[in-house]
C-alpha cells in the first residue's frame, strides 16, 4: 500500500446519525455527478479512489497568478489582462479572500438547512465590477497546440466547478454575476530553447454559468449518503468498469476452475461469436466440457446467455478494459 493511499479510511465519512458538521466539497459533488457508487463508497464507506499525483506546475501557476492579482487587489487597480479584454473590474478586496481560497481547510461554505452537511469550495479568485457584482474566477494551466477553449466533454467538470462557486457565493448573500472567467494559461513550446523558463499565452475565457442544478444535486447526494443501499455505477465510470472487468478476469484464474479457461478466453477475445462446436474443434474436448466452459464464461460476463443451439455473443472485443486484461 502506498503511503499516499489509505484503502480503508476512517475519517471524513458521513454518519447519518451524527449531528457533527460533515464537509462536502465541490470536488465530491462532482464525483457524485460522475458516479454515485464511487461517491458512496468514498464518503460513506471510506473506500475512495486512489489519488492522482499532484500537478505541481499547475499549482505553481496558480500561486503566481494569485500573487500577481493580489498586487492589484491591494492597490485597487485593474490587472492588465482585464484591460486587454475590456473587462471593467478589479480584484475583490475582502477580509476573507485567503479563507475562501483555502480549499483544504476552510473555503467558502454553506450549511444545508436541516442537515449536518456543510458544502465547501476553494475559489481561485473573485473580482468585482462597478455595479457591485462579484465575478468568480478560476485559473487553469495547460500546454497544447492551438487555442485553448472550454469545448471538450471532459471540461464539463470545469463548468460545474464554476457554477458551484457561483451558487456558494449567492448563498452567502453576495450579488454574483452570471458570467465567470477562466484565466487559461497555455505553455508555449515553440521557443527555440528552454533556458530555464516556460512562457505562457494567457487567455481570458468568459463562461455564463447556470447554478439551477446545484441545490437539487446536493440534496440528492445527501439522500445517497443516508441510504444503506449501494447505488448503481455511473454509465461512463472507468473505475467501476475496471473493477468489474478485473473481477471477471480474476474469477477465471481460480485454481479449481477448468484448466482450459484462460486459453479459451485468449482464443475468443477477438471473435464476435462462440459455440460449443467451435470449442470442441479447437481444443479437442467433448460436448459436456465445452458447455461447462461456456457457462463459466457467461458467469464472468464474457459471453451472452445460452439460446439453445445458437452461438453466443462474445463481449471481450467491444470492451477495451477487458481486452487489455486478457491480452
Amino acid at each position: 500500500m502506498s503511503k499516499y493511499y489509505n484503502p480503508h479510511r476512517t475519517r471524513n465519512i458521513y454518519n447519518p446519525h451524527s449531528s457533527e458538521p460533515f464537509r462536502l466539497s465541490r470536488g465530491k459533488i462532482d464525483s457524485f455527478v460522475k458516479c454515485a457508487r464511487c461517491f458512496y463508497m468514498d464518503r460513506r464507506l471510506g473506500v475512495g479512489q486512489p489519488p492522482g499525483y499532484p500537478f505541481s506546475l499547475n499549482s505553481a501557476v496558480d500561486l503566481l497568478l494569485k500573487k500577481e492579482f493580489d498586487i492589484h487587489r491591494a492597490a485597487g487597480t485593474a490587472h492588465p489582462l482585464m484591460k486587454a479584454y475590456g473587462l471593467d473590474a478589479v480584484p475583490f478586496a475582502h477580509a476573507q479572500i485567503d479563507e475562501w481560497r483555502d480549499a483544504m481547510r476552510r473555503g467558502i461554505t454553506y450549511r444545508i438547512a436541516g442537515t449536518s452537511v456543510v458544502v465547501t469550495g476553494g475559489v481561485d479568485d473573485v473580482w468585482k465590477s462597478p455595479n457591485g457584482e462579484l465575478i468568480i474566477v478560476d485559473y487553469k494551466a495547460t500546454s497544447k497546440d492551438g487555442e485553448v477553449s472550454l469545448d471538450a466533454d471532459w471540461q464539463d467538470g470545469y463548468k460545474r466547478q464554476m457554477e458551484i462557486y457561483q451558487w456558494l457565493f449567492r448563498q452567502n448573500g453576495f450579488k454574483v454575476s452570471r458570467t465567470g472567467y477562466f484565466v487559461y494559461c497555455n505553455g508555449d513550446t515553440d521557443a527555440r530553447a528552454f533556458d530555464g523558463k516556460l512562457e505562457f499565452d494567457i487567455k481570458l475565457i468568459p463562461y455564463d454559468g447556470d447554478d439551477s442544478w446545484v441545490e437539487g444535486t446536493i440534496l440528492a447526494a445527501i439522500e445517497c449518503l443516508k441510504s444503506d443501499t449501494l447505488p448503481a455505477s455511473g454509465v461512463d465510470c472507468d473505475y467501476c468498469a475496471y473493477r468489474k472487468a478485473a473481477g471477471a478476469v480474476e474469477s477465471l484464474k481460480v485454481e479449481d476452475r477448468d484448466s482450459l479457461l484462460e486459453d479459451v478466453v485468449k482464443f475468443i477475445k477477438d471473435k464476435d461469436l462462440i459455440s460449443t462446436a467451435l470449442l470442441q474443434r479447437e481444443f479437442g474436448i467433448g460436448y459436456v466440457r465445452a458447455c461447462r466452459l461456456l457457462d463459466k464464461l457467461e458467469e464472468a460476463g464474457l459471453v451472452s446467455p445460452s439460446e439453445g443451439a445458437k452461438p453466443r455473443k462474445v463481449f471481450i472485443k467491444e470492451n477495451k478494459t477487458i481486452k487489455k486484461l486478457v491480452n
